[in-house]
């Protein structure tokens, strides 16, 4: 009897010592576990912060007579960074949109990209568009390899698009379009077109 109570407490002894490990590998798994869920509250917290932050900026900007909220684009970054971009109508709604930024709750500080653009400038680089588009087709069409080139030209911006016959047509259309006064950069996504096509 003695020998089988000594056998059982060393089985019984031997199998907690077995398990021991595991369940100090399970502990730290839970451990583990319960950090990255601590982690992911965190960062689902600060994502929500970031958009409720955004969001009451959006809201006191449409709400401040001295800013047109349409105007500006605004994004947090993580920390309650507030970045607001786009074009004002004067420097004191660009200061007015950084002091209603500021205001918030949560905003730790505000990086201010907005650029002061006056209503009668806006409407001459709009129309500027119109005009770059015009001289940049008419000056391609003056060449047989790259007059049916697609422009598009968007704050000075000139994109071309379609097929050209060549990689050095494809330039000669870049170098056409940036000596058009008023185009600030070329976009070339001109394709080369294969042989035998």
């Amino acid at each position: 009897m003695r020998y089988g109570k000594t056998m059982t407490t060393a089985t019984i002894l031997t199998a907690l010592l077995a398990a021991a490990p595991l369940a100090a590998g399970a502990q730290s798994k839970m451990e583990e576990a319960k950090d990255k869920a601590k982690t992911m509250t965190q960062d689902t917290k600060t994502a929500v912060s970031d958009s409720w932050i955004t969001s009451k900026t959006k809201i006191a900007l449409f709400a401040d007579e001295r800013v047109k909220g349409t105007q500006v684009s605004v994004d947090t970054m993580k920390g309650g960074v507030v970045h607001l971009r786009g074009k004002v109508d004067s420097p004191e709604a660009k200061e007015a949109a950084s002091e209603i930024a500021k205001g918030i709750e949560g905003v730790q500080s505000v990086k201010n990209d907005l650029q002061v653009v006056t209503p009668a400038t806006r409407k001459m680089v709009d129309a500027r568009d119109e005009d770059i588009d015009k001289a940049v087709k008419a000056r391609l069409s003056n060449d047989a390899q790259i007059k049916s080139v697609d422009v598009r030209t968007d704050a000075g911006v000139v994109t071309l698009t379609g097929e050209v016959p060549s990689i050095s047509a494809a330039a000669k259309a870049s170098e056409v379009a940036r000596n058009v006064p008023g185009v600030k950069s070329v976009k070339n996504e001109l394709t080369v077109r294969q042989a035998g096509k």
